[in-house]
C-alpha cells in the first residue's frame, strides 16, 4: 500500500486520470468507480466473476476483466478492498508495474473531504437502510447530495449518486476499521454489537473503534437505547443528539406506534413534544429506529418536519433489505433480506410476522464460518419467534474470504434450531419449496451471500 494524502488521491480523480479498481464488482467499489467515471476519470477494474454489477459497469463502457492477466489499462492508481491482501496476484502485479495502491477506505475518505457536510451512518446493523433513508430525505428536500451506500437504493436504482459539492452521505463500514479513514461532520451510531470476529478481538475493541469514529465528527446522532453506543459516547465532546424508543433521556422518540401490513405509523417527538405524524413505508420496529436516526440527522441540517414525513412516506427501501420480489405461481409471496447476524434475523422475522398471512418460510444462508462459529448459540436462538407452523431451511455456509477451520456447518445449526431442516444446495432448496409451498405462504431468502439465487430459481429467472 502507498501512503498518500487526501490531496494526492484527489489529484487522480481529476478528468482524464486512469484508475483501476481491484474488486470492482463490490457494491461500494462499483459506486466509487462510477463516481470517478462521472467526474471524468478513465476507470477499469478486476473482479473474480461476472455479476449484474459488472454487467452494468461494462454497459457504461468500463473495462472489467475476470482473469489475472497483469493488464491495468494504463492505470495511474489502483484502489483495492479490505478483502485484497499483499499476496493477491492483482496487488503483486500492480506493485511490479509501479502502480500506487490505495485502500478503498482511504480513497473514499479523500473523496468526501471535498464536501462541506459529510454524513456517515455507522452501526453493526441497519447502515444501508438508514443511509438510504437519509439520502431519500435529503434528495426530496432539494439538497442534491452525493451518495455512496453499501446497498442499492430502490428509489435511485443505484448505490451511488453524484450530486452537488455540499452534502456527502455515506455508509460508514466498521469492518477492518474502515470508518476510521473517514472524516464525517455528522456521525451516526445505530447500534454496537459483537460481529466481524475474524477482525475484532471482542466487544471492547468494537466500542473503542466506534468511540474514535464518533470523535472525528462535530455532531453525533446516536441510539441511546444501545448500551454499547452509550459507552462509546461517554467522552464525546461534540454536539450529541440522541434518539430511542425506550430511554427517557432520548431527545427524539416515537410515540403512538401502530403497525399495518408493510408499514408503520408513529408520532415523531422532540423532548416529549409532538412534531409530526409519520407513515413509514417500511415494516418492523427496527425501521422505526432507522427513521428516528434519519429524522434526527435531517432536522439537525435544517430540513423541516413536514418534508421529512413526506419523504419517509414514499421511502421504498434498499435492495435486499426485506425487499418484496413477487408473488410466486403457487400463490406464496417472495421476499429477500440481507440479514446475516442474529439481531438482524430477529428484526427481519419481527417485520415478516407483521405481513405474513400464512406460514413463514425462512431460507437462511449463514455468512462466513467465523461468524457462524462465534455466534452459534445466538443464531440457533434467533429463530425462536417463529410460530409452530413456520419453517427454517438452512443452505450451506457462504464462505466469503474464509476456510472452515472451525468445523462448523449448517447441518449443525439445523439440529439445534426448532422447526429447521438442512437442505444445502440451491437447486434442492428451490425444488423442496415448489413441492411444499401453499397459497398465502411467505418465503424470505435471507443472508449476505448469494441466497437470492434461490428466489431467482423460484421465479424462473434461472
Amino acid at each position: 500500500m502507498t501512503e498518500m494524502t487526501d490531496s494526492e488521491i484527489l489529484a487522480y480523480i481529476s478528468s482524464g486520470s486512469r484508475i483501476f479498481f481491484i474488486g470492482i464488482g463490490g457494491i461500494s467499489m462499483h459506486a466509487l468507480a462510477l463516481i470517478c467515471a462521472d467526474r471524468g476519470a478513465i476507470v477499469s477494474g478486476y473482479d473474480r466473476t461476472p455479476t449484474a454489477i459488472t454487467d452494468k459497469l461494462i454497459e457504461r463502457g468500463i473495462k472489467v476483466r475476470f482473469e489475472h492477466t497483469g493488464e491495468f489499462y494504463g492505470a495511474e492508481l489502483a484502489v483495492y478492498t479490505s478483502a485484497i491482501h499483499p499476496d493477491n496476484e492483482e496487488w503483486i502485479d500492480a506493485e511490479r508495474q509501479g502502480i500506487p495502491l490505495v485502500r478503498r477506505a482511504e480513497f473514499l475518505g479523500a473523496l468526501m473531504s471535498e464536501y462541506k457536510y459529510r454524513i456517515g451512518v455507522g452501526g453493526m446493523h441497519g447502515k444501508s437502510t438508514c443511509t438510504s433513508m437519509v439520502s431519500h430525505i435529503f434528495i426530496e428536500a432539494g439538497t442534491n447530495p452525493t451518495i455512496v451506500s453499501g446497498a442499492e437504493s430502490i428509489e435511485l436504482g443505484s448505490a451511488y449518486r453524484l450530486g452537488g459539492d455540499e452534502y456527502f452521505i455515506f455508509e460508514a463500514d466498521e469492518y477492518t476499521d474502515s470508518f476510521l479513514s473517514f472524516c464525517p461532520t455528522t456521525a451516526v451510531a445505530l447500534n454496537i454489537e459483537l460481529d466481524h470476529i475474524d477482525y475484532f478481538t471482542g466487544i471492547e475493541h468494537i466500542v473503542r473503534s466506534f468511540t474514535r469514529f464518533l470523535s472525528y465528527a462535530e455532531r453525533a446522532v446516536v441510539n441511546i437505547d444501545s448500551e454499547n453506543v452509550r459507552r462509546a459516547t461517554k467522552k464525546y465532546t461534540g454536539e450529541l443528539i440522541t434518539y430511542g424508543l425506550e430511554s427517557p433521556d432520548a431527545i427524539y422518540t416515537a410515540e403512538d406506534i401502530t403497525f399495518e401490513r408493510g408499514a408503520a405509523r408513529f408520532t415523531l417527538c422532540e423532548r416529549g413534544s409532538e412534531i409530526v405524524r409519520v407513515a413509514l413505508a417500511a415494516p418492523g420496529r427496527h425501521n422505526i429506529y432507522n427513521a428516528l436516526a434519519a429524522s434526527a440527522v435531517a432536522l439537525a441540517h435544517g430540513i423541516g418536519a413536514d418534508k421529512i414525513a413526506a419523504a419517509l412516506a414514499t421511502f421504498k427501501g434498499a435492495k435486499r433489505r426485506f425487499e418484496y420480489r413477487d408473488t410466486l405461481a403457487c400463490g406464496a409471496e417472495l421476499y429477500d433480506d440481507y440479514a446475516h447476524h442474529p439481531t438482524e434475523i430477529r428484526a427481519s422475522i419481527d417485520a415478516a410476522l407483521k405481513v405474513a398471512d400464512g406460514r413463514l418460510w425462512i431460507v437462511y444462508q449463514p455468512h462466513t464460518y467465523s461468524r457462524t462459529a462465534g455466534l452459534f448459540d445466538e443464531f440457533c436462538a434467533a429463530f425462536e419467534a417463529l410460530r409452530p407452523d413456520d419453517r427454517v431451511i438452512f443452505a450451506d455456509i457462504y464462505a466469503a474470504r474464509e476456510e472452515n477451520i472451525w468445523g462448523v456447518s449448517s447441518g449443525q445449526l439445523a439440529e439445534r434450531t426448532r422447526g429447521a431442516l438442512y437442505v444445502g444446495g440451491f437447486g434442492e432448496i428451490a425444488q423442496f419449496l415448489r413441492e411444499n409451498l401453499e397459497p398465502g405462504d411467505t418465503v424470505i431468502t435471507m443472508g449476505a451471500g448469494d441466497i437470492y439465487k434461490v428466489g431467482d430459481m423460484l421465479l424462473g429467472n434461472v
